[in-house]
């Protein structure tokens, strides 16, 4: 939504709709405090209220956050992946840390601008810079920790991304209208804070309603592997090669007899080796959920074309699983061309057991890194040689930093560079966009699954031609369609569906 209409976003206020949390903030003049959209309070009188792209820009405008609704702990605009511009690929790289880890020039640096041009780009398009951005999601990542565990202070400082304790405590109390202790005092009276280590953490992580749990369950189970991926009835696990060193992370996916979360979060227990990690950490799992899509927004498009709408009201809010690690998906990618993936799984176990490195006492391993790949001779690989020779020449082009699948480049010039390396086609390329860039707008009409799916529909869409126009009108949410047509079948069935590949071409 655009905050210039501002007429259309006080409906939204009145109306107190969800679909909006996050995608702007509401600051009302005579409270000097902001809010979410679907506050519950008492709608402010119009000519009181001020809106505001992100949380940042209602804080250095001098408002603090509403006790009541959290304004803070709502999903990201699904606008940042959807137009994926300079402005909402900074986003993405300031919740992951990179501000902390790297300063502003870092920053800068990985989206191809100066600081000083970002600076402007992103105080035109989101109301606040990089350091004003990054200030208010560490102090988001603060309040969670400080009321859902009982880690001291001092940790929760460095977690968060402070540089002390007393930027910690001041950053708080100015946000928040209250100090650390009061805010988890606050809290403790609704639930006690979870008792953990230094480096266990019990958080929810919020996504907009519906969510489709169980779907999104089912999808890694089915493309887990051995060593990294674990998984049991309603949960999955895996485990996370982070900016400072390793953790693992346990999901909850499954709400409700038809898996379907309605409560505006997933439950998540993470573990990392350094408290540094946790911003990380966190974001990238809402990666892998796509938590920050908006699935009513998806669902209103596609059923606009009666070959979807059936699908789409059988699986409410279903979601594109993204993943936490995009060289990783690009290595697997490969690994999975012409297989099915059963067999990519299997193989890619293999490697793996081979080259990845041991975590934890339970014969977890974390997933090899493109340099440990790529110093590999590509016939010392558990796959055939042509297949070895293609995964080797991209794991050096991932570790060289040619490819950058961090969500920093382009997604159109991502595309241009996978495709000029050897052994690189179309539906490889394209599938790296959907999972590892968050790209919403792929489809893939060559997929095994697809024509098996369409089969299935008796859609009469045998010809490459005719379904890619039919896809067409699916734009900008292609790539949920072709998770509705991979959804229709057995998803648990590995052999037969999601990514019976074609031949590369």
């Amino acid at each position: 939504m655009d905050i210039e209409d501002t007429e259309a976003c006080y409906r939204a206020v009145k109306s107190r709709d969800r679909r909006f949390d996050g995608v702007f903030y509401t600051a009302v003049t005579s409270t000097g405090i902001y809010c979410r959209p679907s506050c519950p309070a008492i709608t402010p009188q119009r000519r009181n209220v001020r809106f505001y792209r992100t949380a940042a820009a209602a804080q250095a405008a001098g408002f603090r956050a509403c006790k009541r609704c959290l304004p803070d702990a709502t999903p990201g605009s699904p606008d940042w992946d959807v137009a994926a511009d300079v402005a909402g690929r900074a986003m993405r790289l300031i919740s992951d840390g990179v501000v902390e880890r790297d300063g502003v020039e870092g920053l800068a640096h990985r989206v191809g601008y100066t600081a000083r041009h970002l600076g402007r780009i992103l105080t035109a398009e989101l109301g606040a810079g990089p350091l004003a951005l990054a200030r208010a999601k560490r102090a988001q990542t603060a309040r969670v920790l400080v009321e859902t565990t009982s880690m001291p202070f001092a940790d929760v400082a460095f977690a968060a991304g402070f540089a002390s304790v007393r930027q910690f405590n001041d950053t708080v109390r100015e946000v928040y209208a209250a100090t650390p202790t009061e805010l988890r005092a606050r809290r403790r009276g609704r639930r006690d804070p979870a008792t953990t280590g230094s480096g266990d953490l019990e958080l929810r992580l919020a996504v907009r309603a519906p969510y489709a749990a169980r779907e999104m369950l089912a999808f890694t189970v089915a493309h887990a592997v051995a060593g990294i991926e674990t998984w049991g009835p309603g949960w999955y696990a895996r485990t996370l090669r982070l900016p400072h060193g390793a953790g693992r992370v346990v999901l909850e996916l499954d709400d409700g007899p038809d898996g379907v979360t309605e409560r505006g979060h997933v439950r998540c227990r993470l573990r990392v080796d350094d408290l540094r990690d946790v911003a990380a950490a966190v974001e990238r799992c809402r990666r892998l959920l796509d938590a920050d899509a908006d699935p009513l927004t998806v669902e209103d498009a596609l059923s606009d074309d009666p070959l979807l709408a059936r699908l789409v009201r059988a699986r409410p809010g279903l979601r594109v699983p993204g993943h936490v690690d995009g060289d990783e998906v690009a290595i697997r990618t490969v690994i999975g061309q012409q297989v099915s993936v059963a067999a990519a799984n299997t193989v890619t176990g293999r490697l793996v057991a081979q080259l990845g490195e041991p975590y934890g006492d339970a014969g977890e391993r974390l997933f090899p890194t493109a340099g440990v790949v790529a110093a590999h001779d590509p016939e010392s690989l558990p796959m055939p040689r042509a297949r070895g020779r293609a995964l080797v020449g991209l794991c050096r082009s991932l570790a060289d930093g040619d490819v950058p699948l961090d969500r920093s480049l382009d997604r159109a010039e991502v595309r241009t560079r996978l495709l000029a390396l050897p052994g690189i086609g179309p539906w490889t390329a394209d599938y790296i966009a959907l999972r590892a860039l968050g790209h919403p707008d792929v489809f893939l009409p060559t997929d095994i699954g697809v024509r098996n799916a369409l089969r299935g529909l008796d859609a009469g869409l045998d010809a490459q031609p005719a379904l890619t126009a039919r896809s067409a009108t699916w734009a900008p949410w292609r790539s949920y369609a072709l998770l509705h047509l991979w959804s229709s079948l057995d998803v648990l069935s590995p052999d037969l569906v999601l990514g019976s590949r074609t031949k590369e071409n």
